[in-house]
């Protein structure tokens, strides 16, 4: 049984899943759907052409499904997809795709967290379990992998990826990519080691970690140029997971990844 608030503003056309609860003020324009168990708290609004999975929370304030800020927008039917056990925080904005990315949906994933005041545009790809911290912004067409978590204030240049379990602090300008498993802070933003303790917190072993630790000692500290870094890596390193899932992001960065530490002057 769902509860609707009477101060609720929903589409007679909108599709919802069962147990969902609508709170006062809340707008719900037609060609959405929402799983079971949602909360759509007072004064969020989702606007045509959102699909939001189950157990997803979104607080007051937030914007889910608006026009894309692009003016190549012609007003195609595009769409916001919403991953299961979502939490969208307060004034948090997601807008629609764009044909002329080609993909035409802005995905976020399962279980992740996103907080106030932070902008996901169009064409943007969210994973799974990824915590986007408070003011944070995505420009168009960002790709964030599975497990990232984005510091608040942080602020991603249109084209840009976050490799899966890389951790970056908080205020900084992304122009670069992040690779899969590091930690990236300073300004310019540049590699700082290794996610260690989130990976150990994720059931990563000590072997693992000094593997992804060794492989990007091998890319910044070695004195090779990326290219001959990445055929060092393939030909010395055994064949597992986590070096193919750095190789494979690095071959695919149109951007160029993030430098090391530069010296204190």
């Amino acid at each position: 049984m769902n509860t609707i608030h009477p101060l609720a503003t929903v589409h007679p056309s909108a599709i919802l899943g069962d147990g969902v609860e609508i709170g006062p003020y809340v707008f719900i324009d037609a060609n959405v759907e929402i799983g079971d168990g949602c909360k759509i708290l007072p004064h969020a609004t989702l606007f045509s052409y959102v699909k939001m999975g189950r157990d997803c929370t979104v607080f007051p304030g937030a914007v889910v499904g608006a026009v894309p800020q692009d003016l190549k927008f012609e007003g195609e039917e595009s769409w916001v997809e919403i991953g299961d056990r979502v939490t969208i925080r307060e004034c948090a904005t997601i807008n629609r795709g764009t044909k002329a990315s080609g993909k035409m949906v802005t995905k976020v994933g399962s279980d992740t967290l996103i907080m106030s005041y932070v902008h996901i545009a169009h064409d943007c790809t969210v994973g799974d379990h990824c915590i986007l911290v408070s003011h944070s912004a995505f420009a168009g067409e960002t790709d964030i992998e599975d497990w990232a978590i984005v510091g608040g204030g942080t602020l991603a240049h249109q084209f840009s990826r976050i490799g899966t379990h890389a951790m970056i602090g908080a205020g900084f300008k992304i122009v670069k990519d992040i690779p899969p498993y590091v930690l990236a802070g300073r300004e310019p933003v540049c590699f700082e080691g290794v996610n260690r303790v989130g990976l150990s917190r994720r059931g990563f072993t000590e072997d693992q970690i000094n593997e992804i630790k060794d492989i990007y000692d091998t890319l910044y500290f070695k004195g090779m140029n990326v290219s001959d870094a990445m055929a060092y890596i393939e030909q010395n390193f055994a064949q597992t997971p986590e070096r193919d899932t750095i190789l494979r992001f690095i071959r695919n960065s149109k951007r160029g990844i993030i430098p090391k530490i530069r010296p204190a002057r």
